[in-house]
């Protein structure tokens, strides 16, 4: 899919009931055990997706002040996230040159960073400023020994890193996508909400889970109950469906009206409903009227993954004196209904691990999911999966 109608730069795509790919429905089945338990598509999968495709880490505005830093944690190891004293923005492999010890962990302001180890000093802009007890090395040079750069865009104030210097620009990876939400202003949004919920379940799960509807009414019956939802035709990096509802899905108490209100430059298209996308490789969006808040997965191991969720709201309500009062039930939600999802997925965990495991037939509401599993196959590069599923 181009994005070949646009209004003010805004994609007009419609969408439609689902959208298939690959193998027909009624053919379709989902994935055989292996691509959730085995080791060897595991690694294959961190070379050839995660260590070669952009990484969402964070927000520009989880460090808006001079000196202010973000630790966070990758499949290619510890990434800090800084912003110097002249306000310039970087990234960095999160450890010491000396002996590689972690420099910080989670988020702050300060001067320096300095190691815990041997107390070496580095500023905010990655430069070595001390390193106590050198002096009497020879052709010990600070200004060779400061942190590792790695590569880093942005785009709305959303801010990816990616370990592969020769993959396209994070703009080429997105497409259309920036276009279908641009009515939401993401980039006018400030930040407000992050938690870090450990999954005993494969990486991939826990998006399949996010793009179908499917499971909504079984899962979350008393959250966020049944929804229904419509699926865009998307594009190679991307998918997104939206449902269907013209309140907030972002709140769990549908009888009295949403705490904030719609967000008031939104298009037609946007006003319809709630959608949530799949940016490939780990992270999923969620554009709703009044808010965004995102899922991005870390993958740790075959069985085992990191899902982070955080949230964003327009920077006129978080100035509200209310504000924190006003939000409380949408933070609520967001724990809450993906803690139930890393519930059922710790059990589909399971069940996939059996040797009896047989791949089931999909139905139409898992159009995304069929369509993530034909992505992932032809990039990993094992034999196994040369055929579609």
């Amino acid at each position: 899919m181009t994005c070949a109608a646009k209004t003010d730069g805004r994609c007009t795509q419609t969408p439609q009931a689902f959208v298939w790919s690959g193998k027909p429905l009624g053919q379709a089945r989902s994935a055989p055990a292996s691509f959730y338990t085995s080791q060897e598509v595991f690694q294959a999968e961190v070379n050839q997706i995660h260590l070669k495709h952009w990484i969402f880490i964070g927000r520009t505005d989880q460090v808006a002040e001079p000196n202010s830093y973000l630790a966070v944690d990758t499949v290619g190891g510890p990434v800090l996230l800084t912003r110097d004293q002249n306000g310039e923005l970087h990234a960095f492999a999160n450890y010491c040159r000396h002996r590689g010890a972690q420099l910080v962990e989670g988020c702050g302001r300060r001067q320096r960073l300095v190691c815990p180890y041997h107390a070496w000093g580095f500023g905010l802009d990655g430069r070595l400023l001390r390193a106590p007890g050198m002096e009497d090395v020879p052709g010990f040079d600070l200004d060779k020994e400061s942190l590792i750069p790695i590569r880093m865009a942005e785009w709305a104030g959303n801010v990816f890193v990616n370990y592969d210097d020769s993959a396209p620009d994070l703009m080429t990876h997105l497409g259309g996508f920036p276009a279908l939400f641009a009515s939401h202003k993401v980039e006018d949004m400030r930040w407000v909400f992050g938690v870090e919920i450990p999954a005993a379940c494969n990486w991939k799960m826990l998006l399949e889970n996010a793009m179908e509807t499917y499971h909504t009414g079984i899962v979350h019956a008393r959250t966020v109950g049944a929804q229904t939802s419509m699926t865009f035709d998307g594009e190679e990096n991307w998918a997104a469906i939206q449902v269907q509802s013209t309140m907030t899905t972002a709140v769990l108490d549908k009888s009295a009206p949403a705490p904030f209100p719609q967000i008031a430059s939104l298009d037609e298209q946007a006003k319809k409903g709630t959608y949530f996308t799949l940016l490939h490789p780990t992270t999923q969006f969620v554009f709703a009227q009044d808010c965004m808040w995102w899922l991005a997965v870390r993958p740790v191991a075959p069985d085992r993954s990191v899902l982070s969720v955080g949230g964003c709201f327009p920077k006129d309500y978080v100035a509200l004196p209310n504000f924190q009062e006003l939000a409380q039930p949408y933070f609520t939600r967001w724990e809450s209904v993906a803690k139930e999802d890393v519930g059922i997925l710790e059990r589909q965990q399971k069940g996939v691990s059996s040797v009896l495991f047989k791949p089931g037939l999909l139905s139409s509401r898992d159009d995304v999911v069929h369509t993530m599993g034909e992505w992932i196959r032809q990039r990993i590069g094992t034999a196994i999966y040369n055929d579609p599923f």
